[in-house]
């Protein structure tokens, strides 16, 4: 701090100083703060900045709540005991922040009154942002403003954001009035770091590592910290930043604003290969032009003239498939009558217990999360809100107008909301947040999720609006966990306990089947009114991943590939002309890969990607990165080799694939990484569109 001789207040050496006093040019004294005071302040007003901060992400349905504010941050601090030491990373990655800007002014009250407006105007615009969207700041809303768009904020604005942007002013008014005040009276008036004389170069010297160094710090953090097994991962991950993903503002309520905003901001996406260039993928788009050109001299109609809805179904899967359950009756009998006439399999799925929109995101993208490096755990969070390019197998069908999505609850939840208008979805029916809304709500019992049957209900509803082709893509919520004895009258039990399941595990298992019941006779009606429209429509139907309840059977590591094994279909109407086919190969498959099937399904022309797939798919069954049998987290992927299965779902090593095999897996890392990370060379061929241009991704 200043020790240096003069005034200390920054007045030219007019006054002088007696001990902790200092006269002014009016000759009156006044007190200089010493050295400590400003250390304590620092550190009250550091708390200060992260309390306004996390004040912006805890909200109710009544707007932001000052108790519930105070109790996030208290148990940020109570974590503390338990060896979470969040509090004490956003305290670190503020205050570093904090000093770079006392530095580089070298006054405690300027840098101290900036900070205050900074926290207050991020804070002003994460609520609003909350309030429109339930969804936090992301670093590509930076680029959207810096791109030219910063008109267009005002149409974000809730019904109540004067009222909020006025009293946050009226907030941050007053505070800087406190700075100017306590500058006012403090007789040095915050003057930091000043040498005179001999000294002088010493203090720049001073001054300037303390700016470089926190500043660097927090940039090499910054860069860093989206790699898994960097430095900055290991600092965040043991001072207790545990990535909520699926939900960004319970991740900034839970791990501080600041954490959560900096990890999305540089996410390893890929390593780039060896030999990526423009004209290597040139060369790819030509070889499965040759692909497509073949498989097509076979096929007779056009993808795009048929209506494809892509059902997720939310943790579906057969719970007899699980090692060491039995049950008395049958759950899904409809189900597995309709899998014996259509295209059906098992689906093996990157999660467990969670990881829905990721086995989404592939399915919309042919593209593998077995390609991505190990830091890139959420497509939707990570990279899709940077991605300048993002294709998807609904913009074939041409217009916005004829890509829907539905999801029967919030839509926030995997930042779908803001990703499906890149994907190119013209409407995004929820049940809240966003602008379109379903109309059906029903639910089962005391479930507190809209059944299955409302949203069968709601996706008949956007088909029959329309005599257009169309691709829908519904997520349905009935079978979300937990599973709390929802259901009335259930007949379901489990007869056979040999392993020692808890009583818990079991009522589990036997309230999850009386809701796979209930999706079972929903997805019949459903089909059911489907044949009934005189327009060809295909369904791709598959769960998402197992619930995770069967804590008995992943204690056996032997166990992992079937609890990681979930059901899927293929079916198309009357109309299509392609009711009945079952096509070769289909007895495993991986999300990656159903788009390509569906093709196949309907004898549909493919464009040279869906070739690709179709190729790779006659090699390799299924694909995933590693799987652990515990609830999916959003840590990182499983350490491990990508999990191989041939036709009849036996796992291969990398090593036994013959050459062709090999070569196709290095093209499609090729494929994936120009779309995500590279140069998207791609975007300029012929390799995402169908025949004729019939439609583009």
């Amino acid at each position: 701090m200043d020790d240096s001789h003069g005034d200390g207040a920054g007045n030219g050496g007019n006054g002088s100083r007696h001990g902790h006093w200092a006269i002014g040019k009016n000759g009156k004294r006044h007190w200089c703060f010493p050295g400590w005071l400003y250390g304590i302040l620092f550190v009250v007003f550091d708390f200060c900045f992260l309390a306004i901060l996390q004040w912006s992400v805890t909200q109710t349905t009544s707007g932001v709540d000052l108790v519930s504010t105070a109790g996030g941050i208290g148990e940020m601090i109570g974590k503390i005991g338990t060896g979470n030491w969040v509090f004490a990373l956003n305290m670190l990655l503020i205050g570093l922040i904090y000093l770079t800007v006392l530095m580089i002014f070298n006054r405690f009250w300027i840098a101290t009154g900036l900070m205050f407006v900074l926290s207050c105007i991020i804070a002003t615009v994460e609520h609003l942002k909350i309030e429109v969207r339930y969804e936090t700041v992301y670093p590509s809303d930076l680029n959207f403003i810096s791109g030219g768009n910063g008109g267009e904020i005002a149409s974000f604005m809730p019904d109540d954001g004067a009222r909020v942007i006025i009293g946050m002013v009226i907030f941050m008014l007053v505070l800087v009035a406190l700075c100017v005040f306590l500058n006012h009276i403090d007789g040095r008036h915050g003057s930091m770091i000043r040498f005179s004389g001999k000294s002088k170069a010493l203090g720049a010297v001073i001054r300037l590592l303390l700016v470089v160094l926190p500043a660097g710090f927090v940039s090499m953090y910054t860069v860093d910290v989206g790699t898994t097994d960097s430095w900055a991962y290991g600092v965040s991950r043991g001072l207790g930043d545990i990535p909520s993903m699926w939900d960004s503002v319970y991740d900034a309520q839970r791990n501080g604003v600041v954490p959560s905003f900096i990890r999305a901001i540089n996410p390893k996406v890929m390593d780039e290969p060896a030999n990526y260039s423009e004209e290597t993928m040139k060369e790819i788009a030509e070889k499965y032009s040759n692909v497509a050109d073949t498989i097509n001299e076979s096929r007779s109609n056009t993808m795009t003239d048929s209506t494809v809805i892509a059902i997720l179904s939310e943790t579906f899967s057969d719970p007899e498939n699980v090692p060491g359950v039995t049950l008395n009756e049958d759950p899904i009998p409809n189900i597995k009558q309709i899998m014996t006439e259509t295209t059906s399999g098992k689906m093996l799925s990157s999660g467990y217990g969670g990881g829905t929109a990721n086995l989404e995101y592939m399915e919309l993208t042919g593209l593998s999360m077995a390609n991505f490096d190990s830091s890139l755990t959420s497509p939707y969070q990570q990279l899709i809100p940077n991605a300048s390019w993002t294709p998807t197998f609904n913009q074939m069908w041409g217009s916005a107008d004829n890509s829907i999505a539905v999801h029967p609850y919030e839509a926030s939840m995997y930042s779908r909301e803001t990703d499906y208008v890149k994907f190119g979805f013209s409407k995004f029916y929820a049940l809240s947040g966003g602008t379109d809304k379903i109309q059906y709500t029903d639910k089962i019992d005391s479930s507190p999720y809209v059944s299955d049957e409302s949203a069968y209900k709601e996706t008949l509803d956007q088909v029959k609006s329309t005599d257009n082709s169309q691709f829908i893509q519904l997520m349905t919520m009935q079978n979300h966990m937990p599973y709390n004895n929802w259901y009335e009258d259930n007949q379901f039990e489990v007869t056979s306990n040999d392993d020692g399941k808890s009583e818990s595990e079991i009522s589990n298992i036997e309230t999850y089947a009386k809701g796979l019941s209930y999706t079972d006779e929903a997805t019949k009606e459903f089909l059911d009114e489907l044949d009934k429209i005189d327009k060809p429509i295909t369904v791709i139907f598959y769960g998402d991943h197992l619930p995770g309840i069967y804590k008995t059977a992943g204690e056996d590591s032997a166990n992992s590939i079937a609890l990681h094994e979930t059901d899927y279909f293929i079916w198309s109407n009357k109309a299509s002309g392609q009711q009945g086919t079952k096509i070769a190969d289909d007895a495993y498959t991986s999300p990656n890969f159903l788009m390509a099937e569906a093709a196949e399904q309907m004898d549909a022309n493919v464009s040279p990607y869906l070739a690709f797939l179709t190729s790779l798919h006659s090699k390799v069954a299924a694909m995933e990165p590693p799987v652990v049998n515990t609830i999916q987290g959003w840590d990182r992927i499983p350490a491990g080799s990508t999990i191989y299965l041939d036709e009849d779902g036996k796992q291969v090593a990398y090593d036994d694939l013959d050459d062709e095999t090999k070569q196709m897996l290095e093209d499609y890392k090729l494929i994936q990484y120009d779309i995500t990370a590279g140069e998207g060379y791609l975007k300029n061929t012929d390799f995402l569109s169908l025949p004729d241009n019939a439609g583009t991704m």
